[in-house]
């Protein structure tokens, strides 16, 4: 049987090509694809937990973490994607800008630029934008955010009061409007919608 996805609003539709990358043959309903998803993202939450990712922020962790939140479901898990997306840069792009975030978010915190909460949500951001992944980018940009925060000595981010944000509703109409205003230079939205 063919897996049939539906995308919330603003999610990045996945290509034919990487669709037939899914590894449990099992599924075929976005409900069960979202259920299996979650599982492996738990565990790639339990990794980055323990990781002290200050001294080491860079590409390989980046990659390993989308790997461990992905890769019972998906074969490209940890791979940057290949192809145009409806968001993100262009794909040959991925690691230059990639580093270039690295290397700022690095600066940053080691001359206390600004406050940590800021740091980490511009980092958030920045990595959705450059959207390196097939798909999943949101989730992981928020994981390496709340690993990132708590690695400073913050608490974990609450994006949204906790309410789920990769299905249609109100949480992720507020977050997809936050991250709007981010792209546009206001952050305060992203901030605020970061510590609901």
């Amino acid at each position: 049987m063919v897996m049939h996805f539906e995308y919330a609003p603003g999610a990045t539709p996945i290509d034919p090509d990487e669709a037939l990358s899914l590894i449990p043959k099992h599924i075929t309903s976005q409900e069960d694809l979202n259920a299996w998803e979650e599982m492996n993202i738990v565990e790639g939450a339990n990794w980055i937990n323990r990781q002290k990712i200050i001294q080491g922020l860079g590409e390989g962790l980046i990659r390993e973490l989308h790997n461990r939140m992905f890769n019972q479901t998906w074969l490209w898990a940890g791979t940057f994607r290949k192809i145009a997306k409806s968001i993100g840069i262009d794909w040959p792009q991925i690691s230059v800008a990639l580093n270039n975030l690295l290397e700022n978010a690095a600066y940053q915190i080691d001359h206390q630029t600004m406050p940590n909460d800021e740091i980490a949500v511009r980092f958030h951001h920045q990595l959705v934008l450059i959207h390196a992944f097939p798909n999943g980018n949101g989730r992981h940009a928020r994981l390496m955010a709340d690993a990132l925060i708590m690695n400073l000595g913050g608490e974990r981010f609450s994006w949204g009061a906790n309410m789920p944000l990769t299905t249609p509703g109100v949480p992720r109409q507020n977050y997809l409007s936050a991250l709007r205003a981010a792209d546009n230079g206001q952050l305060k939205p992203l901030m605020q919608f970061a510590r609901e």
